[in-house]
C-alpha cells in the first residue's frame, strides 16, 4: 500500500536521490545552492510551494512538487504540478497516480480551481499515465529565459 504524506524536514536524505533522479531524466542539473533552497521552500509554511513523499514498504518511492498561484480566469488558485518522480523500481506500482490524486485532493481543499502540469513531448510513459488522469489543454509553452 502506498502512504503519501507531506515532506518531513528528516525526508531530506531520501527526497535528494529521487530530486536528483528527476533532473537526471531531463538531463539537467542545478546548482547546490538551487537544491538547498528548494528544500528550504517545500518545507516553509510561508511557501506556496509544497512537497509531498509516496511511501512503499517503509521507504520514500516517490516526490512531487506543487505550486499554487493567482489566475486572472478564476477566483480559486491554481495549482501547477511542477515536479512528478518516482524511484525505477517503484515504477508500475501506482506511485505516480497517488501523488497525483494526492495533489488534486490538496487542491481541492485549499480552494484551487485547477491542477496543471507540463511533460516534455518525448515523456510517452508519462503520458499513458497522464491521458488516464487527466485531459490536454491544447495548449503550447514557450519561454525565454531571463539571465
Amino acid at each position: 500500500m502506498i502512504h503519501i504524506r507531506p515532506f518531513a524536514p528528516n525526508d531530506r536524505d531520501a527526497w535528494e536521490p529521487l530530486w536528483q533522479g528527476y533532473l537526471a531524466f531531463y538531463k539537467s542539473s542545478l546548482a547546490a545552492e538551487v537544491t538547498e533552497e528548494t528544500w528550504r521552500r517545500l518545507n516553509d509554511p510561508n511557501e506556496p510551494m509544497h512537497g509531498l513523499a509516496a511511501v512503499l514498504d517503509g521507504s520514500v518511492v516517490g516526490i512531487v512538487h506543487y505550486i499554487y498561484h493567482r489566475s486572472t480566469w478564476t477566483i480559486g488558485d491554481y495549482c501547477y504540478l511542477q515536479d512528478l518522480f518516482a524511484a525505477e523500481a517503484a515504477r508500475g506500482r501506482g506511485v505516480g497516480r497517488a501523488l497525483i490524486e494526492a495533489v488534486y485532493d490538496r487542491a481541492r481543499a485549499d480552494g484551487a480551481s485547477r491542477v496543471y502540469w507540463l511533460t516534455h513531448e518525448t515523456n510517452t510513459a508519462a503520458q499513458a499515465l497522464y491521458e488516464k488522469v487527466a485531459s490536454r489543454s491544447g495548449f503550447i509553452q514557450y519561454r525565454h529565459l531571463l539571465g
